[in-house]
C-alpha cells in the first residue's frame, strides 16, 4: 500500500501566483457576463459608519457627519477603476492582499460589491480623491478589469475645506 501525500498551503498563506491566476479567471469570468454585475445598485449601510469614521480621522466629527449625510443623498454615478486609481493617488493593493483577496473571493462565489462612497478631490490644491469607504473593492475590481465601471457616490468637499486658488 503507497501513501499519497497531498501538500496543502496553510490556511493564512496567499502564494501571490495561485492569486494572480485567480483574478486573470475572475477578470476573463467578468468581461463575458458583463462589467457591473459584480456591483450593487445601492452602497450597504454599514458603509455609511465606515466612510464617517475615516473621515473623521481627516476632518471634524461634525464635518465628517455632514459629508456622510451627503453621500447618503447623493446618486449614484459610475467611474472607470483606473481612473479612480490615478485621483485618489492611492496605490494599488496587489490581488493578494488579505482584504482585496476577501472582495475577490466574493465576487468569484457570486457576490455583489457594495459602491464606493468618495470625497471630491480639489486640482488646484492638490487635494486627491477621497475614498472614504471602498478602496479594496476599487482595488479588486482594477485587478478584474482596469476599465471596469465602478458605481459611485461622490460629493463635493465642503466650502468651508476649501482653498481658494
Amino acid at each position: 500500500m503507497t501513501a499519497s501525500v497531498v501538500w496543502r498551503a496553510p490556511a493564512d498563506a496567499r502564494p501571490a501566483a495561485v492569486w494572480l491566476l485567480l483574478v486573470s479567471l475572475l477578470g476573463l469570468m467578468s468581461k463575458k457576463r458583463g462589467r457591473s454585475e459584480y456591483w450593487k445598485k445601492e452602497p450597504e449601510e454599514h458603509d455609511f459608519p465606515a466612510a464617517s469614521d475615516y473621515l473623521s480621522l481627516l476632518v471634524a466629527e461634525q464635518t465628517s457627519a455632514s459629508i456622510v449625510d451627503e453621500l447618503r443623498g447623493a446618486s449614484t454615478v459610475r467611474r472607470k477603476a483606473n481612473d479612480l486609481m490615478r485621483s485618489s493617488r492611492l496605490p494599488l493593493l496587489p490581488a493578494d492582499d488579505a482584504d482585496v483577496a476577501k472582495e475577490l473571493k466574493r465576487v468569484a462565489k457570486g457576490e455583489l460589491l457594495s459602491p464606493v462612497l468618495l470625497v471630491r478631490g480639489q486640482a488646484a490644491a492638490g487635494v486627491a480623491l477621497i475614498v472614504a469607504d471602498g478602496y479594496h473593492r476599487i482595488c479588486a475590481s482594477y485587478h478584474l478589469d482596469e476599465d471596469a465601471d465602478i458605481p459611485c457616490r461622490i460629493v463635493d468637499l465642503p466650502a468651508e475645506l476649501l482653498v481658494d486658488g
